[in-house]
């Protein structure tokens, strides 16, 4: 494959990504990667008119802004800048993206919908997780109590490596069908709704629900030491002024695994632009 690419704003990763895309013996143009020297050339003009526009994951920081470091781009505006024959790929595109692009023309693909993808974010944000933990705590794993709130891609993998590492491992969930999968893997199922009375051994907690979980009466009941770690992109635990803190580990394969963050999207990518 030999290709156009503009890679415009996000992390770290999307500098990784624009290294991998151009070691494929692709033109790789970038903007707003400049901090972590992605290489080649960093300029809006020429990335944005690419044949393949890669926008970050997520697409947005903030309410209708480009997620990136270089200053706030408007998505409407960017999106002006481009034209219907391109390729234009991006990670959790909000509706509201998706109506500015298609008042001009243009359709946003949504490479964070590939389930490949998503498993490999979520395996990396697991492994991140652990790293967090190990590096917060005063103790070791083994032998801790744990309660991981969700049991989606990223709460089954974190179960599964807490459980690896010797902890005690609890996981919260809603559904039905998931509070079998979590007694019949080995680990003790609470209902995330019916928490109370079952909070007050755990060591560690950690989010990946992305909505509010647990705030108020419940975090009360929790340990003074207990460590409290939110993956999800929406706080879904608390932070209380006289409470634990807590530590939002949003991102974490674009900070702790950059480049095995960026394989995943190009691969994702890749099998996009193979299957037109």
């Amino acid at each position: 494959m030999n290709k156009t690419f503009g890679v415009l704003g996000g992390d770290r990763r999307q500098a990784e990504l624009a290294r991998l895309l151009a070691e494929d013996g692709n033109t790789v143009c970038t903007y707003g990667l400049e901090r972590w020297k992605s290489g080649g050339t960093d300029s809006l003009e020429r990335a944005a008119a690419a044949d393949v526009v890669l926008l970050p994951l997520p697409l947005c920081r903030g309410d209708g802004v480009l997620n990136c470091e270089e200053g706030a781009v408007p998505t409407a505006d960017l999106f002006r800048r481009l034209s219907p024959r391109q390729r234009i790929l991006a990670g959790q595109v909000r509706p509201q993206q998706r109506r500015e692009a298609e008042a001009l023309g243009l359709t946003v693909e949504d490479y964070f919908l590939r389930e490949e993808l998503a498993v490999a974010n979520a395996a990396a944000t697991a492994e991140g997780a652990v790293q967090v933990a190990m590096e917060h705590l005063d103790r070791t794993l083994l032998g801790l109590d744990c309660l991981v709130l969700g049991f989606g891609r990223i709460g089954k993998l974190l179960s599964r490596r807490l459980q690896g590492l010797g902890a005690r491992v609890a996981a919260a969930a809603r559904k039905p069908e998931d509070l079998a999968w979590i007694r019949a893997l080995g680990y003790q199922a609470l209902h995330i709704q019916r928490l109370e009375e079952h909070l007050g051994t755990f060591g560690a907690v950690f989010n990946t629900v992305p909505a509010p979980v647990l705030k108020g009466p419940l975090l009360a009941q929790l340990p003074p030491d207990c460590l409290l770690v939110d993956l999800a992109s929406v706080r879904g635990i608390a932070a209380e002024e006289k409470g634990p803190e807590v530590i939002w580990a949003r991102s974490l394969p674009g900070r702790l695994a950059p480049r095995t963050a960026a394989a995943a999207i190009r691969d994702a990518v890749y099998y996009i632009l193979t299957e037109e």
